[in-house]
């Protein structure tokens, strides 16, 4: 992996352990049974390693992500990987395809947190990054005392970067919150995992912040699902792109590498994640390591945001597949 900038890219494992997922793109010649994601996945993490990753996140509701991931760590027993999952939301889809209704249900109790944790601690010691899975303050975490203080007992044991992962338009007060969270007066989380990307670059300026205070940032879902390749149900994209195909041509790379660059270059996180499904989706990312913006075609990439609670709206309306 070349080293052209500050960011590494990561692999998630989220469109890899389950047979189906959120997005706009479908390929239904695809072999949608276990062993043949299994193999996939196989084939994937390799290429992956190969190729210079090294950072690699799963979470127990990605269907057998977690699963995959571990027996493929304790196969090949790499000295230098990086593994991250999350706990809090378990998979109830049982692979069956056209699943009615949610694939996974959240649950942020003490008991969910004990019975997941047995599971990903098996990871232990590649495993480095443990983070609650999509907190918001609904799910009431922050103020739930005897979760963090098992959380702050995990970290005290092994290590653990613990960290949070975020969704929805106010990601940024949902940080801001967790920023304080301390147990014991020391501060809890370390590692911040949340969706920013050409259109949602609503935490910008809080994710700046971190950096400079040594904390790590994770980006996930930087083609925001899909949205950044050219669809004509997305005419509001429009200009967005005309830019992005300039930029693609300009660089001989797909959508997907200009979108990865962008947040690389913009906000230089510790990560960011390539969602790869297969190695040539995986090949196809990791170009974007091979270039960087200007600052003029940064801040044309920046002017494509929109408004966060649009873009939440309207990622609420994508359908598994």
């Amino acid at each position: 992996m070349k080293k052209n900038s500050k960011t590494q890219i990561g692999l998630g494992l989220a469109a890899l352990g389950r047979p189906e997922y959120i997005n706009i793109r479908t390929d239904n010649s695809i072999d949608k049974s276990e062993e043949a994601f299994k193999k996939n996945t196989f084939s994937v993490l390799n290429e992956a390693y190969k190729l210079g990753v090294r950072y690699f996140d799963t979470a127990p509701s990605y269907g057998k992500g977690e699963a995959f991931l571990q027996e493929w760590n304790d196969v090949n027993s790499h000295s230098d990987v990086v593994l991250g999952t999350k706990w809090g939301y378990t998979y109830v889809a049982n692979w069956e395809l056209g699943f009615e209704g949610k694939h996974e249900v959240k649950e942020h109790s003490l008991k969910k947190l004990v019975e997941q944790w047995q599971v990903s601690k098996q990871m232990l010691p590649k495993l480095k990054y443990y983070q609650v899975h999509s907190e918001t303050f609904e799910s009431g975490i922050l103020e739930n005392e005897t979760v963090l203080n098992q959380l702050s007992q995990i970290k005290k044991e092994t290590g653990l970067h613990i960290g949070i992962t975020t969704s929805g338009s106010n990601q940024k007060e949902v940080i801001v919150a967790a920023l304080k969270v301390s147990v014991e007066n020391e501060l809890l989380f370390d590692s911040f995992q949340v969706t920013y990307n050409i259109f949602e670059q609503s935490t910008f300026s809080i994710l700046k912040a971190i950096l400079k205070q040594g904390k790590k940032v994770i980006i996930k879902e930087a083609l925001a699902n899909g949205r950044v390749f050219q669809n004509e149900n997305f005419q509001h994209y429009s200009e967005a792109y005309k830019i992005l195909n300039q930029l693609s041509k300009k660089y001989e790379v797909g959508f997907d590498a200009i979108a990865l660059r962008f947040v690389m270059d913009s906000l230089q996180p510790t990560y960011v994640l390539s969602g790869a499904s297969n190695k040539l989706q995986l090949t196809q990312n990791l170009k974007a390591l091979n270039f960087s913006f200007t600052l003029e075609e940064l801040e044309l990439l920046k002017a494509s945001q929109v408004n966060p609670e649009l873009y939440w709206t309207e990622r609420g309306f994508l359908l598994w597949n």
